[in-house]
């Protein structure tokens, strides 16, 4: 057997260290194996694969289009209880720059994120919950689809996933190259933050170079709004709050035409905030700056301001209650119950509207480590026996047994 690298306290962890080269056949293969959301249809296959095996009581899948849930009973059903935990499945629309034997078979499609680790891990969780039972009460395990963009969570929800399988609460994690190996992060109140996409459509009046005076320049425009609209943060929102504007591409023109002033220009970008006050603000007043310049400038503008994900907000009994076990797990020093937010953003947040529940952040990397969604990033195996552990442990000291068998 492989001696885990990464030393956890435990009978979870024990148990599922010995089937950590497993796992890792697993995770490696995922990632060879990469599918957008909605398409992950390779991903299921396996997943049900793995979870026959693993010996759960029952399969669900085809919730919100290729989500798979599984469920496992404890020893005891006393209490009627169902804890949720779920991982998500889907890859990236990029290409992959590592050279390793496990690189993406599939060009264009990569796991930069490291959703094949996470998904992994749960199966893990999987197999030592269903061939323990050390619980009181019932195990779901969510494998999400689409949570890059696509708002997979979302789709579950509407498919009826929290109406067919009741839980209490649900808990999610994400690895986190910034944190080492070994450290788990959690905190009481916002995790992730809300994610709207903005799209800037300016209108002038189109010319040639050469006379700017008989043309409406959305160039110009543009640039004067891409200036302005960084005011909105630093003299609308309160120093006490966050939030983030970025314009991150901008579309205007024709790279051949050099001396031909075009008459439309169209930004696009993302706003990041935590509350629904900040939110409206800096909605509010995208359009008042944006149309405010363009009228100065005798150019019109539209802008579409659409909210994508919400803020991941912990609740806070379920927050302390993740942290304690992680804590059993790995220590107290190695713990960080007021982990920082990240401006990043997450469709579990979802989840959280409508259960009470905690996102954690399990470390896998440290200081210059490559960070998410990069061409070069890969999920740290030594870290796959701590992450089920940790989706296990959540389980049974959630739904104790009224007695150890």
């Amino acid at each position: 057997m492989l001696a885990p690298r990464i030393k956890a306290h435990g009978r979870a962890f024990s148990h599922i260290a010995a089937f950590h080269p497993e796992l890792t056949a697993l995770r490696r293969d995922l990632h060879a194996h990469p599918e957008i959301g909605f398409e992950e249809h390779y991903t299921v296959q396996r997943v049900v694969e793995a979870l026959k095996v693993c010996g759960v009581d029952e399969i669900h899948t085809g919730i919100g289009k290729t989500g798979v849930v599984a469920l496992i009973h404890g020893l005891q059903r006393n209490s009627g209880q169902m804890i949720g935990l779920r991982a998500d499945m889907d890859a990236l629309p990029i290409t992959e720059h590592n050279d390793f034997a496990w690189k993406s078979t599939r060009p264009g499609m990569m796991h930069g994120c490291g959703h094949d680790g996470h998904t992994a891990m749960l199966v893990g969780a999987a197999r030592y919950l269903a061939e323990t039972r050390y619980f009181d009460g019932t195990a779901v395990l969510i494998f999400q689809p689409g949570e890059e963009g696509f708002a997979g969570a979302k789709a579950m929800i509407e498919d009826g996933l929290f109406d067919r399988f009741p839980v209490s609460s649900i808990y999610g994690m994400h690895n986190w190259p910034q944190m080492k190996p070994g450290t788990i992060g959690v905190n009481p109140g916002p995790m992730m933050a809300a994610a709207d996409r903005i799209t800037v459509e300016i209108t002038g009046k189109g010319g040639h170079g050469a006379h700017p005076y008989l043309a409406v320049d959305p160039v110009l425009v543009s640039a004067h709004i891409i200036t302005a609209v960084q005011s909105i943060v630093s003299r609308n929102v309160r120093a006490v709050d966050s939030a983030v504007v970025s314009l991150c591409a901008m579309q205007a023109g024709d790279m051949g035409a050099f001396s031909v002033v075009p008459g439309k220009a169209t930004l696009v970008g993302t706003v990041r905030s935590f509350s629904p006050e900040v939110q409206d603000l800096v909605e509010k007043r995208l359009h008042e700056v944006c149309s405010g310049v363009a009228l100065g400038l005798g150019a019109s503008v539209h802008v579409h301001y659409e909210r994508i994900y919400p803020a991941t907000i912990n609740t806070p009994t379920e927050a302390r209650f993740a942290a304690e076990v992680a804590q059993k797990l790995v220590g107290h020093e190695h713990v960080d119950r007021q982990m920082d937010p990240s401006m990043g953003a997450e469709d579990f947040s979802f989840m959280l509207q409508v259960k009470p529940g905690a996102y954690l952040r399990l470390g896998q990397g440290g200081e210059g480590s490559c960070f998410l969604h990069n061409t070069r990033y890969d999920f740290n195996d030594d870290v796959l026996p701590l992450g089920a552990a940790l989706h296990a442990s959540l389980i049974e000291h959630g739904m104790p047994l009224h007695q150890s068998p």
